[in-house]
C-alpha cells in the first residue's frame, strides 16, 4: 500500500514528483521539476466535475474510475519510464492521486503521495517565504537599460557562479518592454521557483543577482529579497550607447515583434516629453528601431538609472567601464576574486 507524505518530509531534490492533475491545472502551478501524467485531460476533468455538481458524487465517481480504466495501461507505461522514488500529487491530495497511487502500486511501482497535494505545497513555498533569510553575502550587478546584466549572469551561471537569475524565474525582463516575445510566469509558479533556487545557494559563499524594483511585470518580489538589495555591494556597469543598442535588439527581436512592442511603449508614453514621445510614435511607423531605442535610452531609461544610482553611497557601490558584454563578464570576475576591493568592508568575501 502507498504511503502519504508530508511537505515536510518530502526531500524536493531527490525525489521525482508526479503531478497527475490535468495539462491545464499543472500549467498554473506545479511543484518545479515535476512530470505531468493526468488521470483527467482537461475534457474529461470538466465532464466528471460537471457531473459531481449537477448529478451526484457517486455518478462522478463511477464515470472517473471508467475514465481512468481505460487509461491505465498507457499512464503505468508512463510512470515505468521513470527514474527513482515516485511521488505523486493533485491538488488536495484527492481521488485522482489516491487512485493513480492505488493502481501503480497494485502493478509493484513503489508510490508516495503528497498529503493535501499541490495546495499543501503552495501554502508550504507561502510560509517558507514568509519567514526566509539569505544567509549568503549579496552583490547585485546595475546599470543602465541594454548593458546585458541578464546576458553576464547567465555566462558566469555557466560557469559555476552562485547566481540568482530572478528574470529567468519570472521569465520577463523586467521593464515594460519585458514580456515581449515571452510568456512571463504567474505569481504561484514563480515563487516556487524562487524558493527552490534559494535553498541550493543557501550554502553560497556569496550571492550576485541582478537590481530589480520591487515588481517584475505583474509579479512582486518578497520584501526580504528587496531588502537583500539595497543592502548589498553593487556593481554599476557603464557601456557606450551603440553597444547597449545592438544588444537590446538582438535580446528583444523587436522586428518580430512589432505590434507588442507599440502597445507597451503606450503604456509609457504619457511619463515621456511630449515632444520626444510624438518623435518615437513617428520612428515606430517607420521601424526605425534604433533612433526609437536611443531616444528611450536618452530621454526616459537612464535619467531614471541615474536617479536610482545616486541613491546608493560610494562605499557600497563601484562602478565599471567597459565596452562589450564580455569584457564586462571578464571585469566582474576580476572583482569577485579581489580582496583589495572588499577587504575592511562589510562586503568582504574573504572574511
Amino acid at each position: 500500500m502507498f504511503k502519504d507524505l508530508s511537505i515536510d518530509q518530502c526531500d524536493l531534490h531527490t525525489y521525482t514528483f508526479v503531478d497527475v492533475r490535468s495539462p491545464s491545472e499543472y500549467r498554473e502551478m506545479t511543484i518545479p521539476g515535476s512530470y505531468n501524467i493526468p488521470v483527467f485531460d482537461d475534457e474529461e476533468r470538466a465532464e466528471v466535475g460537471t457531473l459531481y455538481k449537477q448529478v451526484s458524487k457517486e455518478a462522478a465517481t463511477d464515470r472517473g474510475l471508467e475514465i481512468f480504466s481505460r487509461k491505465l495501461p498507457q499512464i503505468v507505461k508512463e510512470f515505468k519510464k521513470l527514474e527513482g522514488e515516485i511521488v505523486v500529487f493533485c491538488w488536495r491530495g484527492g481521488m485522482r492521486s489516491k487512485a493513480a497511487a492505488t493502481f501503480l502500486d497494485l502493478m509493484g511501482i513503489k508510490t508516495f503521495r503528497i498529503r493535501g497535494g499541490v495546495r499543501a505545497y503552495r501554502h508550504w513555498v507561502l510560509n517558507e517565504l514568509e519567514n526566509f533569510e539569505i544567509k549568503p553575502k549579496a552583490f547585485v550587478l546595475n546599470g543602465g537599460t541594454g548593458i546585458g546584466k541578464t546576458a553576464i549572469l547567465k555566462e558566469l551561471l555557466k560557469e559555476g557562479y552562485p547566481i540568482l537569475d530572478i528574470e529567468g524565474l519570472a521569465n520577463h525582463r523586467g521593464s515594460i518592454f519585458g514580456e515581449i516575445g515571452l510568456t512571463a510566469h504567474n505569481q504561484k509558479t514563480f515563487d516556487s521557483l524562487l524558493l527552490q533556487n534559494l535553498m541550493k545557494l543557501q550554502t553560497s559563499p556569496f550571492l550576485l543577482f541582478e537590481a530589480e524594483s520591487k515588481r517584475i511585470g505583474k509579479l512582486l518580489l518578497p520584501d526580504f529579497l528587496v531588502e537583500k538589495k539595497e543592502n548589498a555591494f553593487h556593481i554599476f556597469i557603464e557601456m557606450p550607447m551603440k553597444e547597449r543598442i545592438v544588444h537590446i535588439l538582438e535580446e528583444y527581436r523587436l522586428h518580430e515583434h512589432h505590434e507588442e512592442f507599440v502597445e507597451a511603449f503606450r503604456y509609457i508614453k504619457r511619463r515621456i516629453h511630449s515632444p520626444i514621445a510624438n518623435q518615437i510614435e513617428d520612428e515606430l511607423k517607420e521601424k526605425n528601431y534604433e533612433r526609437i531605442l536611443e531616444l528611450l535610452l536618452q530621454y526616459y531609461y537612464d535619467p531614471r538609472y541615474l536617479h536610482m544610482a545616486n541613491q546608493y553611497p560610494e562605499d557600497q557601490r563601484i562602478t565599471i567601464k567597459v565596452n562589450s558584454i564580455k569584457e564586462a563578464c571578464e571585469r566582474v570576475r576580476q572583482l569577485l576574486s579581489d580582496k583589495d576591493v572588499f577587504v575592511s568592508t562589510q562586503y568582504d568575501l574573504f572574511s
